[in-house]
């Protein structure tokens, strides 16, 4: 995917974020989400230490530490995604594989 998206970071709503992040990891809602041990993206299981939080709207994108924005996600799926939403990464997708 080409880096097409300018990105202005709130570096204060980030550390703010990562700080919620860090508490969600803790609680019991988490555990269970990473004990189905499942990405949320490529639907592979892994174990679940091997599993990473990823924001469905990225922190540098405004996103939010919450329930709602936070998935299990694995370091391959998650280092694709970058700052890209799932939209963005489905719309390129369906774009590369229909200029071939």
């Amino acid at each position: 995917m080409k880096d097409w998206i300018t990105i202005e970071k709130d570096p204060k709503h980030i550390a703010k974020e990562k700080l919620k992040a860090q508490k969600l990891r803790k609680t019991q809602w988490w555990k269970n989400k990473i004990s189905a041990s499942i990405c949320f993206y490529c639907q592979k299981t892994f174990p679940a230490h091997e599993l990473t939080m990823d924001h469905l709207v990225p922190l540098a994108r405004g996103g939010k530490s919450n329930k709602g924005n936070t998935v299990p996600c694995c370091k391959g799926c998650n280092n694709k995604k970058k700052y890209y939403t799932p939209a963005e990464i489905l719309l390129d997708d369906l774009h590369s594989k229909s200029s071939k």
